[in-house]
């Protein structure tokens, strides 16, 4: 499994909203604000002022603009920090000994618990601003690239037959997202995260289905 990981090592990921040398300059009290705008966050943030954050948070203005400029910016902040930790632990989901295509399944599952907790007032305001959809679309186009890596070497192993994997990936792996909208998510019987999970596991089966008889030999493509 080391050239699977080593080919989604090369998979380019979104650039941080936190830069590196802004982190470096964060103080631990940030750092457990940052932990808690998650929480204050997650029931909407449009009607907060930093006044207001400031005020929840038992901290000062000066501290809070020591992390971002704006509210938005601090949103993005934390839903951007929020993210990579969830990418991070779909990464180390994948282990030595799965097939690609199972990597495909226990990436894409832990993926999808970005969307577990959200809730219908933060889908919304995230929606409403411009920045926001920019940084989701980001990390989803990130998604379906790592997607798409997998399932290419997939191909590459005779794991599956040899289909359009860039397709199969922009819907496999676009699924958690589109499941967590806000016109979407009250629609389903079981959860988004679920519900994304369990269409994850029909496409991958029936890819499985389509494996040649006569599979390639490793590093033949």
């Amino acid at each position: 499994m080391t050239d699977v990981l080593e080919r989604l090592a090369a998979v380019p990921a979104p650039p941080p909203v936190l830069s590196r040398e802004r982190a470096a300059e964060l103080t631990p009290r940030q750092w457990e604000i940052l932990d808690e705008l998650g929480r204050l966050f997650d029931k909407g943030f449009v009607d907060v002022t930093m006044a207001e954050l400031a005020g929840r948070l038992n901290c000062s203005l000066r501290t809070l603009y020591g992390i971002a400029e704006s509210r938005d910016q601090l949103v993005l902040t934390v839903v951007d920090r929020n993210l990579r930790t969830i990418g991070r632990a779909a990464h180390r989901a994948i282990s030595d000994e799965m097939s690609a295509l199972d990597a495909v399944k226990s990436y894409l599952a832990a993926a999808n618990i970005a969307v577990s907790d959200t809730r219908g007032e933060f889908a919304r305001d995230m929606e409403s601003i411009p920045a926001g959809v920019a940084l989701s679309e980001a990390h989803s186009a990130y998604i379906v690239d790592v997607t798409r890596c997998l399932l290419d070497i997939a191909v590459d192993r005779g794991e599956i037959g040899d289909v359009d994997t860039t397709a199969v990936a922009r819907m496999v792996a676009g699924l958690g997202r589109d499941f967590a909208r806000p016109e979407v998510m009250g629609s389903f019987r079981t959860s988004p995260r679920v519900a994304a999970d369990q269409m994850v596991d029909l496409v991958v089966d029936a890819l499985r289905r389509s494996a040649p008889t006569d599979p390639p030999q490793r590093g033949s493509r």
